[in-house]
């Protein structure tokens, strides 16, 4: 009966802390309001990512809104506040939960990091995790929640921003300038004072500062009234600010999974707990300690609900700024600042619906979650087949790390599999088809706890391990192990015995990727094998005979070499970004059901905040299926490629002709023939044979991109691909094997005479 005391235990508590505390959330608005605005930054994303939006145009949205929107925003908020609604109480609680995160990161940073680059990292983490995206995602999300409820709340978003801009974020530039002084050879020449001067300069260059300042004078001056001859000016502006914002963090987004490295991922996985998790508590913790004395027991439990949410925003563009002007942890930060702003979505949603719920019972709690488990069991299990025919179908799985990233979509599969016959066995009662489905869910779910840490290090022991283990720990269950009557829910099947060997695989798990991590940086390769450098050599020292025959259009070869070459590299790639960020997914998945297992072991009342996490365990145990399809399921060479290819050869038309192009095209390619192509031809052009008597005279599209960086034809690499792209559609060039179209990669591309 020990299951079901902790359940009722938790239905107790939830009763006891919603007594008499309506709700004061609107609930329904929550979802559409996600939806628009992970839209916006879905659409910004695409943008970026199909060169529609380059990166340099890109920057001037991104000075328009950071340098005219927001602080427009800022200036007519200040104005308009009124001081007289507002509970002191909370912002000085958010004031000491975001000092003490601050702290908490500052201090652990210093002490554990690299002498070279300790205050930097120091400075740049503490910042990330304190400071939020206010604006542009957190001020949609408490309108909809609260708006029509609790409408004064929406100030506060104006009042707490500052607390980071003005107070923490100005220590944190202190000590990125202290690295940068350290740095510095002539650190005898760099005074103190200097430093404290540059660090006020940067604080007040900040036009939301500055327009913070002015608008707080401006209130008391123009007496809560913006006069009549600038409203409208002002209201343009800032009226401007919510999708452009939106639009431009999708375009922030854009590559910056890419820095990823495996180095990483310890320090964002650190840095994610603590914005995602340690600031919403402790937000939650200091409104409930200092607003203690309030007579209205409604209000108090909704400040603190919303300082919950609040602490649950994901972090700001902003901070990668930072980075790239200290030239500092550009990696962490952008990386972060992705994988936050995703993560934010679904805890969010699930801590503002688990906050208005009041008065649930055990069976609804535990119906529910069984419900969420079958859900996201079905998305995985059709995500999953795909991708592991995806990864059968491009021979990836003899390589390695996937031979070992199928063995997880296996495991993963097999959960997936599992749980949907658990929500029908468990219905009907039948104690030997429930036994055999938790075995097989059972065995599958521990199974994908162990093979992170395989896929780090591809050890013999450990890819027994990766089976063996939750093998032996279910039959240890079957055998040993009291079946709790009236439990649906496949976690707690054998009660506190099952949580407990569940704690231990998984904190072994954990304990595997940690002490691993810094092997996987020795042995840290390029994507691609030894073959390709054999290739490489070969083609790069080819001696040309007299005898040999150029190819003039695309390549003659019936067994081309270069064509060959890029076969072997699509099929050679590791693709080490993708395996450490589905590691690092899948790692918070196991400290997830780390922190539930001892939580309820150490707690046998857990209140409401245990049951948020026992959602969110049940939602990142049985959604892992979409992640790996979101990783691997879209091979770019089996799938994207070809589709974009059937797509060009049958809805886009060709131009029969030159005078059918563009304008702008036929004036790109007139212009880079008549004035560029001769010198491009002599920097990156060589022969390099493609058959036993052919050569092509050839160039590979980041050679291209390079150049046309160097020259100053293209501002990034985004416009570079732009611009090979339309030299492409004009004429110019083409793929050896006119198979692809002009890419920032390792193809290979001539030019047509």
């Amino acid at each position: 009966m020990e299951g079901q005391s902790i359940l009722y235990n938790l239905s107790v508590r939830m009763e006891d802390e919603s007594d008499s505390v309506p709700s004061t959330m609107s609930i329904d608005k929550l979802l559409p309001a996600l939806l628009e605005c992970f839209g916006i930054i879905l659409c910004g994303y695409i943008a970026g990512r199909t060169n529609i939006i380059t990166n340099t145009q890109a920057k001037g949205l991104g000075n328009f809104v950071s340098k005219f929107a927001l602080p427009a925003l800022l200036f007519k908020n200040m104005v308009l506040l009124d001081f007289s609604d507002v509970i002191w109480p909370f912002l000085w609680s958010i004031l000491i939960a975001k000092v003490s995160v601050f702290c908490i990161v500052c201090v652990l940073t210093l002490i554990v990091a690299n002498p070279d680059s300790r205050y930097s990292k120091a400075g740049l983490f503490s910042i990330f995790a304190t400071q939020s995206n206010d604006f542009a995602l957190g001020y949609p999300i408490v309108e909809a929640l609260y708006k029509s409820t609790h409408p004064e709340y929406l100030q506060y978003i104006y009042l707490v921003a500052p607390v980071s801009l003005m107070l923490l974020n100005p220590i944190g530039f202190a000590l990125c300038e202290i690295q940068k002084w350290k740095n510095q050879e002539n650190q005898e020449q760099q005074s103190k004072l200097r430093i404290l001067g540059l660090v006020v300069l940067q604080v007040l260059k900040n036009p939301i500062v500055f327009m913070v300042v002015i608008g707080i004078i401006a209130h008391f001056v123009l007496h809560q009234t913006i006069p009549a001859f600038m409203a409208e000016f002002i209201d343009g502006l800032a009226n401007s600010f919510g999708g452009a914002a939106l639009f431009y963090l999708g375009l922030s987004m854009v590559g910056q999974l890419r820095k990823l490295a495996r180095s990483t991922i310890v320090t964002l996985i650190l840095l994610i707990t603590a914005k995602l998790l340690l600031m919403p508590l402790i937000c939650k913790d200091m409104v409930d300690l200092l607003d203690n004395n309030s007579t209205d027991a409604v209000n108090q439990s909704s400040l603190s609900d919303y300082a919950f949410l609040y602490g649950v925003f994901p972090t700001a563009p902003s901070v990668a700024i930072y980075a790239v002007y200290y030239n500092a942890e550009l990696q962490v930060v952008t990386s972060g600042m992705v994988i936050s702003t995703f993560l934010s979505a679904p805890i969010m949603y699930v801590s503002a619906w688990l906050l208005t719920v009041k008065r649930m019972d055990t069976q609804l709690v535990m119906n529910s979650l069984l419900s969420v488990s079958f859900n996201m069991s079905i998305v995985s299990l059709f995500a999953l087949v795909w991708t592991i025919t995806v990864m059968f179908l491009s021979k990836k799985y003899k390589r390695l790390p996937h031979m070992f990233t199928v063995n997880l979509f296996l495991a993963q599969l097999l959960t997936s599999i599992g749980m949907i016959l658990w929500n029908f066995v468990v219905k009907e009662g039948n104690f030997i088809g429930q036994i055999l489905t938790f075995t097989l869910l059972c065995t599958s779910l521990y199974s994908t706890y162990m093979w992170p840490a395989v896929l780090l290090r591809s050890s013999g022991l450990l890819v027994i391990a990766g089976w063996g283990i939750p093998c032996v720990v279910t039959a240890v269950l079957l055998c040993s192990g009291q079946k709790i009557p009236n439990t649906i829910d496949p976690l707690y099947f054998y009660g506190k015995e099952q949580v407990t060997k569940q704690t231990k695989s998984s904190s072994y798990s954990i304990a595997i990727i940690q002490s691993h991590l810094k092997f996987c940086l020795v042995c840290n390769q390029t994507p691609g094998s030894r073959e390709n450098v054999v290739f490489n050599l070969f083609l790069s020292n080819v001696c040309l005979s007299p005898s040999s025959v150029e190819c003039e259009n695309c390549c003659e070869s019936t067994d081309c070499l270069l064509g060959k070459m890029e076969e072997l590299q699509q099929v050679g790639d590791k693709q080490v970004v993708r395996h450490v960020l589905l590691c690092l997914l899948l790692t918070v998945n196991l400290l997830a059901n780390f922190s539930s297992s001892m939580w309820l072991l150490c707690n046998h009342a857990p209140g409401r905040l245990y049951l948020e996490l026992l959602f969110f365990c049940a939602i990142v145990n049985y959604v892992q299926g979409f992640l790996s399809f979101a990783m691997f399921g879209l091979d770019k060479h089996l799938i994207l490629l070809p589709f974009k290819r059937f797509f060009t050869q049958w809805f886009v038309k060709k131009p029969k002709q030159q005078l059918d192009l563009p304008d702008d095209i036929r004036m790109i390619c007139s212009q880079f023939t008549k004035y560029h192509k001769q010198q491009c031809c002599c920097d990156i052009v060589k022969n390099r044979r493609c058959g036993r008597k052919t050569v092509v005279r050839c160039f590979l599209g980041c050679e291209l991109v390079d150049w046309l960086l160097q020259v100053g034809l293209a501002q990034d690499r985004g416009e570079a691909v732009l611009y090979g792209t339309q030299l492409q559609q004009g004429g110019v060039l083409q793929h050896i094997k006119d198979e692809y179209s002009f890419q920032d990669s390792q193809l290979y591309f001539y030019f047509l005479s």
